[in-house]
């Protein structure tokens, strides 16, 4: 059974894969979704590779961008930032009446992009499990565009 923020996410990343053409080799409809839980990465570019994150969000209006989005898990991604690996993110917006895509390219974050949470509670059902923010006031000014 999925939640509404994962019916959310999984539409968002069907938008992204329909809409939007590969930023590394420009072909349209090469974007693919990857399997749930794949760990930093939501899409694919099945011709060249490239790798994406996609994260998706319900807002009350499209403007102004929101101050942070919840990320995903914080372990593999201070690993990667360890190791100087930045995936390139989608971020899909979305109202009652209308959406927005919006690229951020990895060449243009950095660390203070990413904010560890407190870990879960030991009563919690995934209880030590820590996740991380997205702090867009980090991104340089001009950095994430609309694309949609």
């Amino acid at each position: 059974m999925t939640t509404a923020k994962q019916e959310l996410g999984a539409w968002g990343e069907t938008e992204v894969s329909k809409k939007c053409a590969c930023p590394s080799c420009k072909r349209s409809k090469t974007l693919k979704r990857l399997p749930t839980n794949f760990k930093c990465a939501d899409l694919i570019c099945d011709f060249c590779g490239y790798l994406a994150q996609v994260k998706s969000m319900s807002v009350r209006k499209l403007d102004p961008m929101p101050r942070q989005i919840l990320g995903a898990a914080w372990g593999p991604q201070r690993e990667r930032m360890d190791a100087g690996i930045y995936f390139p993110l989608f971020l899909v917006l979305k109202t009652p009446t209308e959406f927005a895509i919006y690229y951020l390219p990895s060449d243009f974050q950095s660390p203070a992009l990413f904010s560890a949470r407190a870990p879960l509670s030991p009563s919690a059902k995934r209880a030590g499990w820590q996740g991380f923010l997205y702090v867009l006031s980090a991104v340089p000014d001009g950095a994430l565009v609309r694309l949609i």
